[in-house]
């Protein structure tokens, strides 16, 4: 069965198609035929201006009806989509969301950021890992961070921030949601076994690439500090030159390193392991929860 899934972020747009296999366990095994990126970039005019503009809007419909074509051209018969940060902010959120449904038949759900927290969480990647740590799931967007803790064979929380990259980039965090994001991380993870990171969304999965880390390899919170140093030091056309950067990666990675080396500093966690999953993954595998 073919399933596909589209996250509609503040920074970028994702399609990702799966084929679902089942093993001779009876277990799904989900193998990623295609995942397609556009950096629509709806936050910098929304948490600046409070609406997705007429020129976005445009670039949004064009993307999504790329998206059906490709759905179609592999023959995908179910998808779910889902909108996050930007397009829960957004004053013209509905009627963006009529113009897609009317020009392509697809429909879009804005989540919510528990939500969003949640569905990343069902990658079940802590579970695969060892029993003797705490595992501290980091998600991090352009709008929001979601955070969810995995400790003892359960989920013991899960939550979103609006601290994210683009937020970040036009100064729209206040020092009261960090604080407040700083304490709830604290208390969660008091008195619970060694606390793991584990990383999710564009920017870490880039750092895990520069690392030339082998997969399945954690990165070290020394290792993360060194790297928001080395890029935060030069312009955003050396990064774009000297690491091989998108332009629409290089402005938002320094950001993300923040976020990602604050949670783990108040998480208490050393090192992160990047399965180089996202919120396309976990839709994946809720959808196919619906559909089986």
């Amino acid at each position: 069965m073919r399933l596909a899934a589209i996250d509609i972020g503040s920074n970028a747009a994702r399609l990702l198609i799966t084929e679902v296999t089942i093993d001779e366990k009876k277990t799904p095994v989900f193998n990623k035929l295609n995942l397609v990126r556009v950096p629509l970039r709806l936050g910098f005019d929304v948490f600046e201006f409070g609406v997705i503009p007429k020129a976005k809007i445009g670039m949004m419909l064009q993307t999504m009806k790329a998206f059906k074509h490709l759905m179609n051209a592999y023959d995908v018969r179910n998808v779910i989509a889902c909108a996050t940060s930007a397009m829960r902010d957004a004053k013209n959120t509905d009627d963006v969301i009529r113009k897609v449904k009317m020009e392509t038949g697809i429909s879009i759900e804005v989540i919510s950021g528990d939500m969003e927290a949640g569905i990343v969480f069902e990658n079940h990647i802590a579970e695969t890992l060892d029993k003797d740590h705490s595992y501290m799931y980091i998600d991090v967007g352009g709008g929001s961070t979601e955070l969810s803790f995995f400790s003892n064979g359960r989920l013991n929380y899960k939550e979103s921030f609006n601290i994210g990259t683009i937020r970040l980039l036009q100064d729209a965090v206040n020092e009261k949601t960090w604080e407040v994001m700083k304490e709830i991380i604290k208390t969660v993870t008091k008195g619970q076994k060694e606390v793991m990171a584990i990383g999710s969304g564009g920017n870490i999965n880039k750092v895990f690439s520069l690392s030339k880390r082998k997969e399945g390899k954690p990165l070290g919170l020394d290792l993360l500090k060194d790297y928001h140093r080395e890029l935060s030091c030069v312009t955003l056309e050396e990064r774009i030159r000297l690491y091989s950067l998108r332009p629409d990666r290089a402005d938002v990675i320094v950001p993300a390193l923040l976020i990602y080396i604050n949670a783990m500093r108040w998480a208490g966690a050393n090192e992160m392991y990047v399965p180089k999953i996202g919120l396309v993954d976990g839709l994946v595998r809720h959808l196919w929860e619906e559909v089986k």
